[in-house]
């Protein structure tokens, strides 16, 4: 009788959790993979992890890092090494059903860029809204529009697409893409869902 009763309050501290998103959707997750960015100005390519925690109903906390080198350059026969830099992002989410297997998603975030050689950091924020379906039971997709701005850069509007194939009920690949005016970001790797 009490491992009925544990099983039963487990499950009953758990519902929260499993009812902050529609059907087939987890905000429990990591993923690490490749990480590239094709910028105007050069590119760079590393690796990065991604996590992401339901907190409450409708609620998820999220954050990522990347470390990136760009790519060496010959300037007048002179060879310059690429220079290192990292990424993170911490933020909170609020993902609300509209249908059946789709969430209509708003996030914020605070991010930061270190740059190898620069002594400041470039402290900045993001926000962006738009929808993740799970659009079959081992496929998923989402679709959001953005907007980022910086103490030493210039705002910015942008879009980032992405999807999933599961394998299972844990582990699938997945795929981002951030594209704004002269900057494009790719990450691809594999997920645990918990």
């Amino acid at each position: 009788m009490k491992k009925k009763s544990l099983l039963a309050l487990t499950l009953m501290a758990a519902l929260p959790f499993a009812a902050s998103a529609a059907d087939g959707l987890s905000y429990n997750y990591v993923e690490g993979g490749y990480v590239a960015t094709n910028t105007d100005a050069g590119d760079a390519d590393g690796w990065g992890v991604n996590g992401s925690g339901a907190i409450a109903d409708n609620f998820h906390v999220f954050g990522g890092y990347s470390g990136q080198k760009t790519d060496d350059e010959t300037i007048g026969g002179v060879r310059f090494e690429g220079i290192d830099v990292d990424q993170w992002r911490v933020g909170l989410g609020y993902n609300q059903p509209v249908a059946a297997n789709t969430d209509l998603l708003a996030r914020v975030a605070y991010e930061n860029y270190d740059i190898e050689g620069d002594n400041d950091r470039l402290d900045g924020y993001s926000a962006e809204v738009g929808v993740r379906s799970a659009l079959a039971p081992n496929f998923e997709g989402y679709a959001l529009a953005g907007y980022e701005d910086g103490d030493r850069f210039d705002g910015d509007f942008y879009g980032r697409v992405g999807a999933q194939v599961k394998f299972n009920q844990n582990w699938g690949v997945t795929g981002d893409v951030k594209f704004s005016d002269g900057d494009t970001q790719y990450f691809v790797g594999p997920r645990l869902t918990f």
